[in-house]
């Protein structure tokens, strides 16, 4: 009897250590939004429509951060940190995100392309590296195509290029569904009009119904380097999407995020922050 409590017992010390493991496992856990250093200068940018928040930090080649979808500029502490050590960091809210206002046109990934090349030219600057995460990769891929004249490169992280690039059960997952739920509450805290994220989630998911519907010809014009970044466990996007874009951008780059999700910025930020200077590097 006594043998089979202690065989009892071992059974569930080691159930409960892989339930620990289990927990631990970082793409799993959407991790609170890093502290944002102090701007050198921040304000809000007369921008198409719209007034665009923007923040710059740090002095050098110029590198600018574009957030996915329902997020905001805040999301980037950590690489801001990093990279305003040795650059020009800007970083900056969407349309419609964080700080930035809105307007009743309809949401779109060419429209939104332009806010933030209106938004280089506002700041003056002629070019720059292109990171972007999610809805913010889209747009560097769209501006890649339509104008590559603004960008040294482009590092996208967990973009698709068309809509069933997106995997179809990313609302079942837990981590994606905490973020937008913290999102919500970021909105709340930040935007001009506090009570209306649902209306804004309504007003950005049609966009997210039809696009990006870009073509393989349409990548295939692409002349500015790309480094293709999504993590070994992301959420949203299928990794063979990712793969297609690769083959289809002429010269790309394809790097997988080890032990990582959609949210690999914040799961594992010296692994991300390597990426980006490798990607700089041609490496």
């Amino acid at each position: 009897m006594r043998g089979t409590a202690i065989g009892i017992l071992t059974f569930f010390s080691m159930f409960l250590a892989a339930a620990g493991a289990r927990s631990a496992e970082r793409w799993a856990e959407l991790p609170a939004f890093p502290s944002m250093p102090v701007a050198k200068t921040s304000g809000m940018a007369d921008v198409n429509d719209i007034k665009m928040y923007y923040a710059e930090y740090g002095e050098g080649d110029p590198i600018l951060f574009i957030h996915g979808g329902l997020g905001n500029a805040d999301v980037w502490g950590h690489q801001v940190a990093d990279f305003a050590k040795d650059h020009l960091v800007i970083v900056a809210d969407s349309r419609g995100h964080g700080r930035s206002t809105r307007s009743q046109q309809p949401f779109g990934y060419d429209l939104m392309t332009s806010d933030y090349v209106a938004l280089l030219d506002y700041l003056k600057i002629d070019k720059a590296t292109l990171v972007g995460w999610s809805d913010g990769g889209i747009i560097g891929i769209d501006m890649a195509m339509k104008h590559p004249d603004k960008l040294t490169r482009v590092i996208a992280q967990a973009a698709n290029v068309t809509t069933d690039g997106v995997k179809a059960d990313v609302m079942n997952n837990k981590t994606f569904n905490d973020y937008i739920n913290v999102a919500g509450e970021y909105y709340r805290k930040l935007s001009p009009t506090p009570n209306e994220y649902d209306a804004f989630v309504t007003q950005i998911s049609e966009m997210w119904a039809t696009q990006p519907a870009w073509t393989a010809a349409d990548l295939g014009k692409i002349a500015v380097p790309v480094t293709l970044a999504i993590g070994d466990h992301d959420e949203a996007v299928k990794l063979d999407h990712t793969e297609m874009m690769a083959k289809d951008i002429p010269g790309a780059k394809l790097v997988i995020l080890k032990d990582a999700s959609h949210f690999a910025m914040l799961q594992d930020p010296t692994g991300y922050d390597a990426m980006i200077r490798d990607a700089m590097a041609g490496r």
